[in-house]
């Protein structure tokens, strides 16, 4: 594990979620455009969390598994992440989507309290 943290189930705690996994990411060298995705993805994954998970707090976990980078965001709701498919006017509902489209891979998985919501990026050659 390269670093995990609690974050307070607050709108305004998700820039610290952010900030967090983008400094992991720069300071194990993870190619170039990897802190900018793996932040705005945290942001997603972790709003969601704050968003659809009435109790608090949520654990974030940073990984590296050979060239992957792997967030998990892990709440104690066991609702069932839901891509949504947003209008265009909506102002929410489209975090998922970009989850899937610039992630290598994501998912969830239950937990005993709830559950945890994970993306992979190729961070390393």
């Amino acid at each position: 594990m390269l670093g995990e943290r609690w974050i307070p189930h607050e709108a305004r705690y998700v820039a610290s979620a952010r900030r967090f996994v983008r400094d992991i990411a720069v300071d194990w060298k993870a190619a170039e455009s990897i802190p900018e995705i793996a932040e705005l993805l945290t942001s997603e994954i972790v709003t969601n969390a704050i968003v659809h998970a009435a109790v608090p707090p949520v654990h974030v976990t940073v990984m590296r598994e050979g060239r992957l980078m792997v967030v998990e965001a892990c709440d104690f709701s066991s609702t069932t992440p839901q891509i949504r498919n947003a209008a265009s006017m909506e102002t929410s509902g489209r975090g998922l989507t970009v989850v899937k489209e610039l992630s290598h891979a994501w998912g969830w998985l239950p937990n005993p309290y709830g559950k945890s919501v994970w993306f992979e990026l190729v961070a390393w050659p």
